[in-house]
């Protein structure tokens, strides 16, 4: 059954009235009825979290310090196949059609048939800082890419990005031209910059885990495979995980995050004993404020820890296979600010010895240097409250 609809949301004319239910009534009420805008409403969509937790809390409470009349919406659910309540199926449509902002920080299908009306923007902010793994039309001809006729993110009127080097790249994944994009920073980056809230942060991981002073925290955070929410998994005996804590000995604790797409360490492998699964934290800024070193693959985790200043890990068994099936913007050596790890007989060393390398200050320019703990401020003053101008 999941093959069968994975197969028929690729076909163009299924993709546009699969969702007849939202876009014909949004039509009616925005080109016949025109029912009016509402001046600062602002809606978040997002069927990947269901709270205002990650860079939608951040732009929700600077939006309150702007405008503290704001009427500020949500229709959240945490997973694409988790049901929509009935209740947000009847109302999206009106929804959509009296916001002056709409945003996203993911894909979101439902929204892509949808003729935005002049008096509305919809942002796309993403959930993902710098450009690593390619995404939507980036895609196009790799597995799980786009289709011919897909459409998929081109009614974007606004997309945000974590640096001016790399607008042409979010361009190009949304197809969308590059005036579109603007380099305004990622919200949720913002604490890094304020050196209070990276203490307190440490210390709240460590009382949560029962973890000691002075024990140094190395934490594992992959990325999922296969083609996105609906197909992700991960190879969980890629790792000798108990092993591995075991050669890194009693000043080390192993925490283990797994992406949201899959399921947490400890319900894939039960009988570990020496991991810590962190993985019920749903956002991952607090751990990375309390880890030592960050062991990844191709997460986009790399962005964020770079502003932390710390050294990295980057543990790729699978690298040639996952380059041929999914691909980066840049040559994947351009990502790389610590020692790359082939085979996992290898970590404890690489995370013993791991260093921050002499190439972050230069990575985080390239891919971070619109990041300057004023995102949120930015984002809010620049896009999110300013209303769009009428095409002439």
């Amino acid at each position: 059954m999941r093959l069968l609809s994975a197969i028929l949301r690729r076909l163009p004319l299924l993709q546009r009235w699969r969702f007849a239910v939202y876009f014909l009534p949004y039509a009616v009420l925005s080109r016949v009825l025109r029912v009016r805008v509402r001046p600062q409403r602002v809606l978040f969509l997002s069927d990947s979290r269901s709270d205002f937790s990650g860079n939608f809390g951040f732009l929700r409470d600077e939006i309150l310090i702007q405008a503290p009349d704001a009427d500020i919406i949500g229709v959240l659910k945490p997973r694409r196949d988790t049901p929509r309540r009935v209740r947000d199926v009847l109302r999206l449509p009106w929804l959509m059609a009296t916001s002056q902002t709409i945003v996203l920080d993911d894909f979101y299908p439902i929204i892509y048939p949808v003729r935005i009306r002049p008096e509305t923007k919809l942002v796309q902010v993403w959930h993902a800082a710098g450009a690593f793994k390619r995404v939507g039309w980036a895609r196009a001809g790799l597995p799980g890419g786009p289709p011919p006729g897909s459409i998929i993110h081109r009614n974007y009127t606004d997309a945000t990005v974590s640096a001016e080097n790399i607008r042409a790249e979010y361009a190009e994944s949304y197809g969308i031209d590059i005036d579109r994009v603007h380099a305004l920073g990622v919200p949720r980056t913002d604490v890094f910059f304020n050196a209070a809230e990276v203490r307190r942060a440490d210390t709240a991981v460590r009382e949560r885990y029962g973890i000691a002073p002075g024990t140094r925290i190395v934490m594992f955070a992959p990325t999922f495979r296969g083609n996105g929410q609906l197909t992700a998994h991960f190879d969980y005996d890629s790792v000798d995980w108990d092993g591995l804590a075991e050669q890194l000995g009693d000043g080390w604790a192993v925490f283990v995050k797994m992406h949201p797409f899959v399921p947490p360490l400890t319900t894939a492998r039960p009988a570990l004993r020496h991991i810590i699964d962190v993985s019920a934290d749903r956002e991952i800024t607090e751990l990375l404020m309390a880890s030592d070193v960050l062991v990844t693959d191709y997460s986009s985790t790399i962005f964020e820890f770079a502003l932390l200043h710390r050294p990295m890990v980057f543990f790729c068994p699978d690298l040639e296979e996952y380059t041929a099936g999914r691909d980066f913007y840049r040559p994947f050596e351009q990502y790389v600010t610590g020692p790359l790890v082939h085979e996992a007989t290898d970590l404890a060393d690489a995370i013993r010895s791991a260093d921050v390398g002499e190439r972050l200050d230069e990575f985080r320019h390239e891919f971070m240097d619109a990041c300057d703990g004023r995102s949120s401020e930015r984002i809010v003053r620049e896009v999110l409250l300013t209303p769009r101008r009428r095409p002439s």
